[in-house]
Formats: C-alpha cells, sequence, structure tokens
C-alpha cells in the first residue's frame, strides 16, 4: 500500500470510531462506501469481508467495556445472537453469490432505510429489569428468534455489524432501555461479526494489512468520539438525528453510482 492509502485507511477507521463513540454504533454502516470511494478498495466482496472483520473487532472493544458497566443482557443476547448466526451464514453465503454492482445498490438502498427508520420517533415503556428465563420464555423467545434470525441475514448479506439494525429489534422484542441495547448488541455484533468474517476470509475476500489499519484508526476515534460524546450528550438526539441524514445521503449516492 501507498502512503496515501495508508493514511485514508487510518482517517477511514477513525471516522469509523468517532461515529462509533458519538452515536453507540453505525461505525459499520459507513465501513463499506468509505472503503469502496475513499480507500478505493476494487472488490466490494473484498471491502465487506474487510470490514466486518475491522467491525468485529472494534465491537469486541466495545463491549469488554459495557459488561463492566454491567449493561449487557446476557441471556437475551445469547438467543438473539444464535438466531443470527444461522441467518448471516445463510446471508454471507448468498451475498458471495451475487453481482458487486448490484450488492452495493442493494446495499445503498438498506442504508436509505436503515436512516430513515432513525428519524421516527419510538414511543415504549421500557422495562429495565427484563430477562430471559423460564418463567419470560415463551414470550421473549417468539419475538427474539425470528428478530435475530432476519437482522442475522441482512448482516451476513451486506457485511455489516447490524448495530442499527439490532438495537431497535432488542428494543422491541423485549423493551429493554437503550442503554442496555446498545451494550446487548454488541455481543450480538460480534457474534454475526465472526461469522461474515469466517465466511468471508475463507473466500479470500478479506485485505488484512488493511484491516489492521482500520482496527487501529478505529480505537484513536473511538476514544475521540467518547470524548466529543461527553460533552454533546445533551445534543445526542441531534446528533443521532444527523447522522441518520447522513447515511440517507450516503445511501442514495451508493445506490445511484451503483445503479
Amino acid at each position: 500500500m501507498t502512503a496515501p492509502e495508508i493514511l485514508l485507511a487510518l482517517v477511514s477507521g477513525g471516522l469509523i470510531g468517532v461515529v462509533l463513540g458519538l452515536v453507540g454504533g453505525g461505525g459499520s454502516i459507513l465501513a463499506v462506501p468509505l472503503l469502496v470511494y475513499v480507500v478505493g478498495v476494487g472488490s466490494t466482496h473484498a471491502a465487506i469481508g474487510t470490514a466486518a472483520v475491522a467491525v468485529t473487532a472494534n465491537a469486541l472493544a466495545g463491549l469488554i467495556a459495557h459488561a463492566r458497566a454491567g449493561r449487557v443482557k446476557w441471556h437475551c443476547a445469547t438467543a438473539f445472537a444464535f438466531a443470527g448466526v444461522v441467518g448471516a451464514a445463510i446471508g454471507a453465503e448468498i451475498g458471495k453469490a451475487f453481482d458487486g454492482k448490484r450488492l452495493l445498490m442493494l446495499f445503498g438502498l438498506l442504508m436509505v432505510g436503515i436512516g430513515l427508520s432513525m428519524l421516527r420517533k419510538r414511543r415504549r415503556e421500557e422495562d429495565p429489569d427484563v430477562r430471559l428465563s423460564r418463567s419470560t420464555a415463551r414470550v421473549l423467545l417468539p419475538r427474539l428468534v425470528p428478530m435475530g434470525a432476519g437482522v442475522g441475514f441482512a448482516a451476513g448479506f451486506f457485511g455489516i455489524g447490524g448495530g442499527f439494525l439490532i438495537v431497535p429489534a432488542l428494543i422491541a422484542a423485549t423493551a429493554m432501555p437503550f442503554t442496555y441495547a446498545v451494550g446487548t448488541s454488541l455481543v450480538v455484533i460480534v457474534a454475526l461479526g465472526l461469522t461474515t468474517s469466517v465466511s468471508y476470509a475463507l473466500s479470500g475476500f478479506v485485505d488484512w494489512p488493511l484491516t489492521m489499519l482500520l482496527v487501529a484508526g478505529g480505537a484513536g476515534g473511538a476514544v475521540i468520539g467518547i470524548v466529543l460524546g461527553r460533552h454533546l450528550s445533551t445534543r445526542k438526539a441531534l446528533l443521532e438525528r444527523i447522522f441518520a441524514v447522513l447515511v440517507i445521503g450516503v445511501g442514495i449516492y451508493v445506490a445511484l453510482g451503483a445503479a
């Protein structure tokens, strides 16, 4: 890699990390467009595989911090992740068989849909004490399993961590508070990311030197994002709306460019 390419990779990883630190997710959905349009990765499949590995590494680091703070619902995460891994394995195999340009166009449309869903106001009664147990399994499992499988399929198909899909799904299924959903989602992101990463790596669609640069840049960006997030905590809703608009704009650009 040339010096400019290394710099662009570090900056892209840093941007992903900043977004993760600021709004608690969403960096992964920017990874593929950044790799294709900024870093200049020529293969959509290679961009997806590389992004999946980098996002998994960053999510694992975040999970450790949330677990120490007690913000992970482990039983709910396990059920959701198990169904998600099955869906991700199927989605990854189908995604690799798709034409690169068509896959990129579908990815852009997914970004637009996620951005629009982020702009919607959600009214819900939170249940911070919710947990998956024998007494609640009859109610929670029929929600967690199909949602996990669907989100997993999308994550595997598009090679994304799926945080902005997983968090709303967990909240809808269990009514857990947003902060718990973010921490719990990282368990699922790691599980889905590993499934997608292994699938693409075995097919030779991971650029390992580039992955290391993205992880290094992401670590630095996450620190900056967390610091900024503390100072801008009262503007979190505004930040999320701005990011939603950014996701929609990038999604439209990607879809039109691949059409």
